[in-house]
């Protein structure tokens, strides 16, 4: 393997991908509601700050969920809302979680769905994948995460700057083609006048678009969210999107299955990542958990659940390989 500077981001995720052989995403989308109690009551005594106490507690709980995992998933992938939603402090407790993610080894993926054109595109690409220009002599990375979910629905004035931002940090971006909820069909689902859905369109922007930094690894840093509910739609889209790494959400929680997520990956068993965040997050308070593991072992939950869906996921591509 190359000096990890020297590869881009698909690389680096494949590698992580292959290293573990685990094609899964755990999401960090901490809710208070979610995080163990006696978390909360030690954080909310320490401190009288009922901002503070709540980063503090979303501090705690992601990293001890990112300590259970970090040796057999390759990635995780904190949603922007569950941070921003809890103010400022919320802001440094997800800076506080890309910092600690890293620092374990983890590929991190920032899921804020960033969409705008020109220097608001730039200002979101060095923000999240970058570094921003203090001073003529001074630029300072800011959340340094290696990848960011993005909109493409204002075309590639809205891309550009964060593909040509990826390639100089070795970052990449995943952007919304199928997503996994309900409506999505209002828009993604339109047919147009050549016969193409929207979906189908946008996928081939994306080929269109990551062409230009394709890894060693023979996969793009420019990568499409391809949700699990829709496996048929995933089908035909990675015929469309042959060297397009999935971002893959739906699976648990939402009602996607692992063998709806097979329809993702190419026939190298590569291909797709598959994210999971309630079900690994709260998997302590489940029914298939609860039994065994109360809330002050809500590590060893997430432990235990993380290992089944990953057994999960390679069962259902074994399968689909024979």
């Amino acid at each position: 393997m190359k000096g990890e500077k020297d590869l881009n981001f698909a690389d680096k995720l494949i590698y992580k991908i292959k290293e573990m052989n685990n094609p899964t995403v755990m999401g960090l989308d901490p809710k208070l509601e979610f995080i163990p109690k006696f978390i909360k009551e030690g954080k909310f005594t320490k401190y009288k700050d009922v901002q503070i106490a709540t980063a503090e507690s979303i501090i705690e709980f992601n990293k001890g969920l990112i300590d259970s995992i970090a040796d057999i998933i390759p990635a995780v992938k904190p949603q922007l809302a569950y941070y921003e939603m809890y103010g400022i402090e919320g802001i440094r407790a997800f800076k506080e979680t890309v910092k600690y993610a890293k620092e374990k080894g983890l590929i991190v993926i920032a899921d804020a769905k960033r969409n705008d054109i020109g220097s608001t595109s730039e200002a979101y690409a060095n923000a999240f994948l970058g570094e921003t220009k203090i001073t003529d002599t001074i630029n300072e990375i800011m959340f340094d995460a290696d990848a960011l979910t993005v909109n493409g629905y204002l075309g590639i004035d809205g891309i550009k700057p964060f593909i040509e931002t990826g390639k100089k940090f070795g970052k990449g971006i995943f952007i919304l083609v199928k997503t996994s909820n309900p409506s999505s069909g209002q828009l993604q689902d339109l047919i147009l006048e050549d016969g193409r859905t929207v979906y189908e369109a946008m996928a081939e922007l994306v080929d269109e678009w990551g062409a230009s930094d394709i890894g060693t690894s023979g996969y793009s840093s420019v990568g499409a969210v391809v949700g699990a509910t829709y496996p048929e739609q995933a089908k035909r889209l990675r015929k469309v999107m042959k060297k397009t790494i999935f971002l893959v959400p739906g699976y648990g929680a939402q009602g996607g299955t692992a063998k709806d997520a097979s329809n993702s990956f190419n026939t190298d068993g590569l291909g797709a990542i598959i994210n999971a965040s309630r079900s690994l997050m709260c998997a302590y308070k489940s029914e298939k958990w609860c039994k065994d593991y109360s809330d002050i072992q809500y590590k060893e939950a997430c432990r235990a659940e993380a290992e089944r869906m990953r057994n999960d996921i390679n069962l259902a591509l074994n399968k689909e390989k024979n």
